[in-house]
């Protein structure tokens, strides 16, 4: 009896990182791009917002199946983070800056909506062909 060879990963298996250790890499490179935008230009803008879509991305092809509902709810919640420690310490960065805190964070929330909408869509939408893929060929 003669068994198949095993067949190379495809890209929707080849996720293998533990969502803890992805998760505080795409962080740290999160806030990185943030201080590189902000040392680049005058607030945050397209450099971070390119940067926060890519990591998305990343994120979504590279943990493991197991792992796919934090990877799932970080999109959001480290725009806010970010936006949220600018509208603290910076709050020029992402609104006027005469802005309270609250007042920045929505406004730079709402400034990069766009960003987050595409990242967490790209994001979410590769989780999904990811475990329906999974589902459909068990290895």
């Amino acid at each position: 009896m003669t068994t198949a060879p095993a067949r190379p990963a495809t890209l929707w298996e080849a996720g293998t990182r533990p969502a803890g250790g992805a998760l505080r890499l795409a962080t740290a490179l999160l806030v990185t791009a943030a201080v590189a935008d902000l040392v680049l230009s005058d607030g945050l803008g397209l450099f971070y917002d390119l940067v926060f879509a890519t990591i998305c991305v990343v994120l979504a092809l590279t943990v493991r199946p197991s792992d796919f509902f934090p990877v799932g709810v970080f999109p959001p919640l480290a725009m806010l983070v970010v936006v949220l420690l600018l509208a603290i310490s910076e709050p020029q960065a992402v609104a006027d800056a005469r802005d309270g805190v609250v007042q920045a964070t929505v406004s730079g929330l709402s400034s990069h909506a766009v960003a987050l909408a595409l990242g967490y869509a790209a994001c979410l939408a590769l989780l999904l062909v990811r475990r329906q893929f999974l589902a459909a060929h068990p290895r």
